[in-house]
């Protein structure tokens, strides 16, 4: 059996009038949907500093804290179809960042020299993430669930 790719992502958290959840979408790439920061954990890296680094690396943002872990989820990558487990974590962002930003990428990962429009919404969200990865905001606040447009 493979084992499973190991990762982590972010549901960045500033108050204001209302929680915002930070977010991007890839300059030219639609397709791609919005997504929270998330990517892999590197080898011997643990799973904050992975999610802190993660962070930085898609946003720029420096000044996200770890609040807490709140699940691991076990779910296949969308298009490859390879096993990875998915840590998400709940951090805290000062009030005070703007509204919205573009960040190119410098690392040297899979996302290196692309641009992302990073964002925040407010929550809860009206529309579902990429890669259902809005599904443990709940979570945090059960106020915070994806509203959908199914409710049976």
């Amino acid at each position: 059996m493979t084992r499973p790719r190991i990762r982590v992502a972010a549901y960045v958290i500033r108050h204001r009038a209302v929680p915002e959840l930070l977010v991007f979408d890839h300059i030219g790439m639609p397709e791609a949907g919005t997504q929270v920061p998330a990517g892999g954990a590197k080898s011997g890296e643990g799973l904050e500093e992975a999610v802190l680094r993660e962070v930085t690396e898609e946003t720029g943002l420096l000044t996200a804290t770890v609040v807490r872990q709140l699940a691991v989820e076990d779910k296949p990558h969308p298009d490859t179809g390879q096993p990875r487990r998915t840590s998400f974590f709940h951090l805290q962002a000062p009030a005070d960042l703007p509204e919205a930003w573009e960040h190119h990428v410098h690392c040297d990962g899979d996302d290196a020299g692309l641009t992302f429009a990073c964002r925040f919404l407010p929550l809860p969200l009206k529309q579902p993430l990429a890669d259902d990865q809005d599904a443990w905001l709940g979570r945090i606040d059960p106020r915070w669930t994806t509203v959908t447009g199914d409710s049976q």
